[in-house]
This record gives C-alpha cells, structure tokens and sequence, in this order.
C-alpha cells in the first residue's frame, strides 16, 4: 500500500499539465513523464537468474579452507605478535580445522534452503 507521500506524489502528477518544449521554445505533444523503475517493483518480480545452488560437498570446502588458510595465517600473526611462529602456525591451523566443517554446515543449510525455496516456488506455478 502507497505512503500517504507517494499518494500525494501521484496525485500532484495527475492534477498538473505538462507543458514540453525544445530548445527553441516550440511546445511539444504532452507526454507523461516516464518513472523508473523502482526496487519493489523489481523485487516483485518472480524471473530473478541467479547462481544455481550446488549440494555441499568436502572438495569444495576443503578448497575454501585452502584459500582462506593464509588469509587466517596472516590474521594470527597480526593479532598474536607475541607467539612464536610455530604457535602462529598451530593456532592458525586450529582456526582453519574449526573453518572448514563450520563451512561445510553452513552449505548444507543453504543447499536446504535453496531446495526449499525452489519446492515453494514450483508448488506455487501448480
């Protein structure tokens, strides 16, 4: 439902008459002024392409962990200055052994999600 705003917006717009000119001051066909798009009116459309989800597997997670290995390496040794490097290393290697089964949950709740959402969405087209 409108805000009060946007009902008066839409009704200023319907009570004036819009006068177009060119440059040379010669009047044009009155046309209504185009509106964009806005977000809600995109949002409500059900055509939305995104990523197709794909089922949680330990490859890809294990590759995640790989990529994300140093970047923790590097967190450690900025927050644990104080350690030596074999405890940088270790503490390090406990962050990325408790990072990638955390991760591997968490893509399995979003594959269910997905699943989920897509069923609500074919039970709706029935």
């Amino acid at each position: 439902m409108p805000t009060r705003k946007q009902r008066r917006r839409r009704a200023k717009e319907h009570r004036h008459e819009y006068v177009w000119e060119d440059a040379e001051g010669n009047e044009l066909e009155a046309e209504v002024p185009v509106r964009k798009e806005t977000s809600q009116s995109r949002r409500a459309t059900p055509t939305r392409v995104g990523r197709e989800a794909q089922p949680p597997s330990w490859r890809r997670t294990l590759k995640r962990g790989l990529v994300f290995a140093p970047v923790m390496f590097v967190v450690v040794m900025l927050l644990s200055s104080d350690l030596t490097l074999v405890e940088q290393i270790t503490q390090a290697a406990f962050v990325v052994a408790i990072f990638i089964p955390f991760s591997y949950f968490l893509d399995g709740v979003l594959w269910r999600s997905f699943k989920k959402r897509e069923a609500r969405h074919e039970a709706g087209k029935q």
